[in-house]
């Protein structure tokens, strides 16, 4: 069902959208922003610095009625913000989180402005982690491994279209490939199979992109014993993990004779471990 909107002024129907898309969405006035900017063609602050100068267009009660329906804002728009850059992504593909930024926040911590020569991002999705880490760095070069053929072709036209197709390559394999690399980067999967979701999650996103067994640590049981391999002499790895998860999967990689560190995202939860050989 489309919603229909009363108030013709864009203030208005921006408090009805965020009233109606409460029922939807943790952020329904953000959610209500862009999805107006979208229609309207334009970016969201240049929307809100003066919203008297737009009309509301027809399409956005249609916008809203489809993130009523769990639809993802960012699959609706077509992209998502990410660090300094913009990844178009769609369904099939994984939605970039900012708490997947302290992965980059970690690395600059680590390799300050220098920055590393080589980047390995495995999972690379539409290429968040890589392409987030060569914008940061320049002079870096960097692969993204995924096992999906559809991810590949939204990373290489994000490397393409932000101008960094001479420095980023994609290929299709698993966490095995990708040779070794100065920092090597992972968001995999580590929700378990039975926990409570958004709707907009599990009824959009890609499965095998979020779920890993029982206790979410099977994607960790494979991957942390290739990372040695990953990495070279003086080379580190920034894994995202669940909030939970830190003490479970920073034991797996002692067992693989890595040094663990934890870093925490802005809500002070464990988002990310740093390992290194011992």
């Amino acid at each position: 069902m489309t919603p229909t909107f009363h108030p013709p002024d864009v203030p208005g129907q921006l408090r009805v959208a965020a009233n109606i898309l409460k029922a939807a969405s943790d952020t329904p006035r953000l959610d209500a922003e862009l999805l107006l900017a979208h229609a309207l063609g334009v970016e969201r602050d240049v929307l809100l610095i003066d919203p008297h100068r737009f009309e509301v267009p027809d399409v956005y009660a249609h916008l809203i009625a489809r993130r009523l329906n769990d639809e993802p804002a960012a699959y609706i728009i077509g992209h998502q913000d990410f660090w300094t850059i913009r990844l178009e992504v769609g369904p099939g593909v994984l939605i970039p989180r900012h708490d997947s930024e302290t992965l980059i926040e970690a690395a600059i911590a680590h390799f300050g402005v220098a920055g590393p020569a080589t980047i390995l991002d495995l999972g690379t999705g539409p290429g968040t982690l890589l392409l987030a880490a060569l914008d940061q760095w320049p002079q870096a070069t960097g692969i993204g491994i995924d096992a999906s053929s559809l991810a590949l072709d939204y990373a290489e036209d994000n490397a393409q279209r932000l101008g960094m197709a001479g420095r980023a390559q994609f290929a299709l394999g698993d966490w095995s490939d990708g040779g070794e690399a100065d920092l090597v980067l992972c968001n995999p999967p580590y929700v378990e199979d039975d926990a409570l979701l958004d709707a907009q999650v599990r009824a959009y996103e890609p499965p095998e992109a979020l779920f890993a067994g029982p206790d979410g640590l099977d994607a960790y049981r494979k991957l942390i014993p290739m990372l040695p391999g990953h990495l070279k002499p003086d080379g580190i790895a920034i894994i995202e993990v669940g909030a939970t998860q830190a003490g479970a999967v920073g034991a797996l990689a002692a067992a693989a004779g890595l040094a663990v560190s934890v870093r925490t995202d802005l809500a002070e939860r464990d988002r990310a471990l740093v390992l290194q050989r011992a």
